[in-house]
């Protein structure tokens, strides 16, 4: 389990790119290897390693913030005992049962509110694994936590105006 701890997070912009690296770890960031650039339509392009890859921008609700977590080894600090009594006990045989979690110290060194798709030679549309993905994830992750006397536990999400089921 991770305690996310904040820090002073940098705002950022996830890009998803259709290409697989064989990289784990930092580089130098240069204008040359990667300079977007946005049309007077609103559309995004780059070239990244001699492809013109075409951005297609997912924001993410009001209701939702994305977070740049950098996991540590640290652990938490113990939450505060809780009041032992029989009824706290799950299984009724008056022993509690639990085992201390192992919580580490997770770091939001950032945080974003829209991602951006990248597709070669045109923009990504709606049927993309990743665009559907994080649209089903929202709209399931929204139906299991809302109450179902609000009228939006039915399963609807909203997506661009049109009402999905």
């Amino acid at each position: 389990m991770l305690s996310i701890q904040p820090s002073s997070p940098k705002k950022h912009t996830p890009n998803l790119l259709p290409a697989r690296i064989n990289h784990n770890g930092r580089i130098p960031t240069t204008p040359h290897h990667w300079t977007p650039t946005t049309d007077e339509k609103g559309t995004r392009h780059v070239h990244f390693r001699g492809r013109h890859l075409h951005g297609t921008t997912l924001p993410l609700p009001a209701t939702h913030t994305g977070a740049i977590l950098l996991v540590t080894d640290k652990p938490a600090p113990p939450a505060p005992a809780k009041c032992l009594d029989e009824d706290a006990d799950a299984d009724g045989d008056g022993d509690m049962d639990e085992v201390p979690e192992d919580v580490k110290i997770a770091e939001q060194i950032g945080e974003f509110d829209e991602l951006v798709v990248w597709g070669h030679g045109g923009t990504v549309d709606e049927g993309d694994m990743y665009i559907r993905g994080v649209r089903e994830w929202i709209g399931f992750a929204a139906s299991m936590h809302c109450d179902d006397e609000d009228g939006q536990g039915e399963g609807k999400l909203q997506t661009n105006g049109a009402e999905a089921s």
